[in-house]
């Protein structure tokens, strides 16, 4: 197991026991709903006893697609609901919060024009990187308007520096004017630092007396909320941006297609995604192929406390939503999952891999159990329909890391690094989707609806 990679701080891959305990019990913690609603009650009633107006604070990046995206559903949310929304200008970050930001840049845009459609946003089918010139004009335009004026007069710069339409922005920079190099930098600066301030790291983001709604895809969350509170102008309960929902009727074609599920057994994604994806594989009849690979800080890519959190937080409230058992965690970073996966491939021979990734699964995101004991290990063997004695024999072995390589190059191969990541294929083995995130399944189906 030399390759697995031994990092520190707080993406420590191998942590000792009491670190390990110590992280579950956070981690459950901040995921708690009991005491999530306690929380949102004590900040409502420190809101009015402030005496303050319901206040959305929202975060753009000038050159983020997702940024364009989340502008055009902002307009609609103050036009729906009586609250403030404060626009803070930030820069885009290449730090450890984004291990790889040129295929974060690239994906992000390719995923925009995929999702618009289903908002009913504006967004070019086939966009591509912005032009620096025309971001750092675009930048100086949105930084001289007010608040009220950013969303319309904002929306037009940020539609014309995606159309490529530089002479449009230039005709609204000599009407409304433009901020200095020192005003931007200087309007930047305070973003970021709001930003930190509130706990994020990410553009196209809003924040709620305490929580944070990132993209489209989380803004049902914020409006869910906001109902909750009563601040919707009329009776109108309709959503802006619901959650998408995954047919479940499908042609008998779809069977000659094959989905690619690229997993991880610490990732909280993959753990909220699992049974909805295997429900999809079993309503459409479409082969489905389960990649697992290494988690990310395993492969030596960092992670900070800040991502970790919100990502723990965000996949408990989309569990939620779903339905989902989850929440009683135990993390089995390091150790337990390469045993795991040293499982997986000798399960594999059975027919019993993805029984051994269930198992794993719930053990640590649903049943809180210790899987870096024998106890705790033995409770998924026997949990997937396995024998204990016979498993202990393959606990250790190592062959399993090739294969999760080859899985890594394959998932990078379509722009992705992240789990759980999807690729479509048909009949002959070619491309129709690659996607990111449990976010995207409703479009992997809609993509077998199209080609079956």
């Amino acid at each position: 197991m030399s390759q697995v990679s031994k990092q520190k701080g707080a993406s420590n891959s191998n942590p000792s026991s009491l670190r390990r305990w110590f992280i579950s019990f956070l981690l459950r913690r901040a995921s708690d709903e009991v005491r999530l609603q306690k929380l949102r009650g004590t900040r409502e009633s420190k809101r009015k006893a402030e005496g303050r107006s319901h206040v959305v604070e929202y975060f753009h990046q000038v050159d983020d697609a997702y940024s364009h995206l989340t502008l055009q559903i902002i307009k609609k949310l103050k036009e729906k609901y009586s609250v403030n929304i404060i626009v803070n200008l930030v820069p885009g970050l290449r730090d450890d919060n984004f291990p790889e930001p040129d295929l974060w840049s690239e994906v992000s845009r390719k995923d925009a024009a995929d999702i618009a459609p289903y908002f009913a946003l504006s967004f070019p089918e086939c966009p591509i990187k912005p032009d620096e010139d025309m971001v750092l004009l675009a930048t100086k335009v949105l930084c001289a308007l007010s608040s009220d004026q950013f969303f319309d007069i904002g929306f037009t710069v940020s539609d014309h520096l995606w159309k490529g339409d530089y002479d449009g922005i230039r005709n609204i920079a000599d009407q409304y004017g433009v901020s200095s190099d020192s005003e931007i930098a200087s309007a930047l600066e305070r973003g970021q630092k709001r930003r930190a301030e509130l706990g994020h790291y990410g553009s196209a983001n809003l924040w709620y007396e305490g929580e944070w709604y990132w993209k489209p895809d989380r803004i049902y969350h914020l409006e869910e909320r906001l109902l909750s509170l009563g601040v919707s102008k009329g009776s109108d309960q309709t959503l802006i941006a619901p959650r998408a929902v995954i047919p479940s009727q499908f042609s008998e074609s779809a069977k000659n297609l094959t989905l690619e599920y690229y997993v991880s057994l610490r990732s909280p994604y993959t753990a909220v995604s699992w049974h909805p994806t295997l429900k999809l594989a079993k309503d459409s009849g479409i082969h489905l192929s389960v990649r697992p690979v290494l988690p990310m800080v395993m492969r030596g890519v960092p992670a900070t406390f800040q991502k970790g959190m919100y990502i723990w937080f965000d996949a408990a409230r989309e569990a939620r939503a779903m339905g989902l058992d989850y929440g009683n965690f135990y993390d089995p970073i390091g150790r337990p999952v390469m045993r795991g996966y040293s499982l997986y491939m000798w399960a594999m021979s059975q027919n019993k891999g993805e029984s051994v990734i269930e198992a794993f699964l719930k053990a640590a995101f649903s049943q809180g159990i210790n899987t870096n004991t024998q106890s705790g290990i033995r409770k998924v063997v026997e949990d997937a329909g396995l024998d204990w004695h016979e498993a202990k024999q393959h606990l250790d072995d190592d062959t399993c890391l090739s294969l999760l390589e080859d899985n890594r190059k394959s998932m990078y191969g379509f722009g992705n690094w992240g789990v759980p990541s999807y690729r479509l294929l048909d009949a002959e083995g070619r491309e129709l989707l690659g996607v990111w995130g449990q976010d995207r399944l409703w479009l992997v189906a809609q993509k077998i609806l199209e080609n079956s």
